[in-house]
């Protein structure tokens, strides 16, 4: 399936100008290049998609979408979750696939510095030659680190590293009347005045175009073991987990999967965790952890302690997977989204609420997926308070009601509408209605500064 050219040959002219013959798109433009992979979200045909390659066309294309009137709709790897990066109409798709060089790697200060298109594998397998990584892990590594940045990407290693935010610690940024803004750089510590590089860290693009990013980097560790452990109750299994955290263990990763998760994700991936009968059909869900390490004496000893507050905590069982096993079932949950729209889910959610409330409001999305006759199973950050489920209920107005409850539900516990996935177009209409009508006046007032011709992404974010 193709769209057919829409842009007038005078706008189409002048971006060949800026971008060149080859870096401009406006006729076969494919659907995978105008919408992200949110399952319900809409998204348009735009005049054109281009792929910038310098700040300096970045700075010429704002200066033509302000003189021509259409809006920009900056684009990552198209991974996200929320329509972020969803074309509208009258609008130029500005895709950073060709903005991806790695222009620093500071050994001294552990820091990089980037293009927004640069990948997170790319990074990381130029990391890996020095022992480093970049620790952001939101589950696909053909993101871009721009778009992680737009929608402050978390991840499994979250509950050890932290999300996007904690890592990013300077930026270029093609303001709307051209400026070129630089925020932050490579320094761990500030006390100057308002923090701009965190206000546009998950700004989905409504603010102004990435040129640069100064990421921190890590240590790469040495050893890792992985863990999964059965439990009789989501109770059992959340009252764990700050015990685990008060030890001073400190996992990589730390997950739990309702019994419909694991069962769909391995037999997805064709993983086969020998798990006996017995404890399957006791089971209602799963904690997965990984502790890492470059000490395995000391990863022992790690590992021996939370085999102690596991078995006291009420698992049914410890496993210690092997590491071909381990890194499977790792990479299998990394892919829990996909097996869900292999499934047919009609929408997936990330709703964030305080670690300790995981279990009653688990409990009572039971309790609405029962009354609603809908199939509700559910994976997540449980180190965190990450809570991803897929909703399966086909009637759209049942649907958009068991949504408006189970967000509703989290944000009553104190919890937020999205933890990482962003909201996009896909989940503006909830976000409209439950967020703090404060909050959403003072963003408001945000974009109007610092975009008063709604230029970036309109329709985005802002409610």
């Amino acid at each position: 399936m193709t769209t057919t050219p829409i842009a007038s040959n005078s706008i189409r002219d002048e971006l060949i100008n800026i971008f060149g013959t080859e870096n401009v798109l406006t006729q076969d433009i494919t659907p995978e290049l105008t919408h992200d992979e949110s399952l319900t979200a809409s998204h348009e045909t735009p005049l054109a998609v281009v792929f910038p390659t310098d700040e300096e066309q970045l700075v010429n294309l704002i200066r033509l979408a302000k003189e021509k009137r259409f809006s920009l709709v900056p684009r990552g790897s198209g991974s996200g979750m929320s329509g972020a990066c969803n074309a509208i109409d009258q609008s130029v798709v500005v895709s950073f696939s060709k903005m991806n060089k790695i222009l620093e790697i500071d050994l001294e200060n552990h820091m990089a510095i980037i293009e927004p298109g640069v990948t997170l594998i790319q990074l990381n397998e130029e990391l890996a030659k020095h022992s480093l990584i970049y620790p952001v892990q939101p589950g696909e590594s053909s993101a871009t680190i721009g778009g992680n940045a737009a929608t402050n990407a978390g991840g499994m290693k979250a509950v050890r590293y932290g999300v996007t935010r904690n890592h990013i610690l300077g930026m270029h940024v093609i303001l709307e009347n051209g400026d070129k803004l630089v925020t932050g750089g490579k320094f761990l510590k500030s006390s100057t005045g308002y923090d701009l590089t965190q206000l546009f860290i998950g700004s989905e693009g409504t603010l102004g175009l990435f040129s640069q990013l100064t990421l921190k980097l890590s240590i790469k560790f040495k050893e890792s073991v992985t863990v999964l452990s059965p439990f009789k109750t989501l109770k059992e299994l959340t009252e764990a987990i700050p015990r685990i955290i008060n030890t001073g263990v400190m996992p990589s990763i730390l997950e739990y999967l309702d019994f419909l998760a694991i069962d769909a994700t391995t037999r997805s991936a064709g993983i086969d965790l020998g798990i006996p009968e017995t404890i399957k059909s006791s089971a209602q869900a799963y904690l997965l952890i990984v502790l890492e390490g470059n000490d395995s004496n000391r990863l022992e000893q790690d590992l021996a302690s939370l085999g102690e507050i596991l078995d006291s905590s009420g698992a049914l069982d410890i496993y210690s997977l092997p590491p071909t096993a381990g890194t499977a079932i790792v990479d299998a949950r990394e892919k829990a989204f996909w097996v869900a729209k292999a499934m047919h889910a009609n929408d997936i959610i990330d709703v964030v609420v305080p670690r300790s409330t995981m279990a009653n409001y688990l409990d009572k999305v039971g309790r609405i997926a029962q009354e609603s006759g809908s199939l509700i199973a559910g994976c997540g950050h449980v180190g965190d308070g990450n809570v991803h489920l897929s909703v399966f209920q086909s009637d759209p107005n049942k649907l958009h009601e068991v949504m408006y409850q189970i967000l509703k539900l989290g944000t009553d516990l104190g919890g937020a509408v999205s933890g990482e996935h962003g909201i996009g177009t896909e989940k503006l209409p909830y976000f409209a209605k439950l967020e703090n009508e404060v909050k959403l006046r003072i963003q408001r007032q945000i974009k109007a500064t610092l975009d008063p011709t709604n230029l970036f992404n309109p329709g985005h974010l802002i409610p």
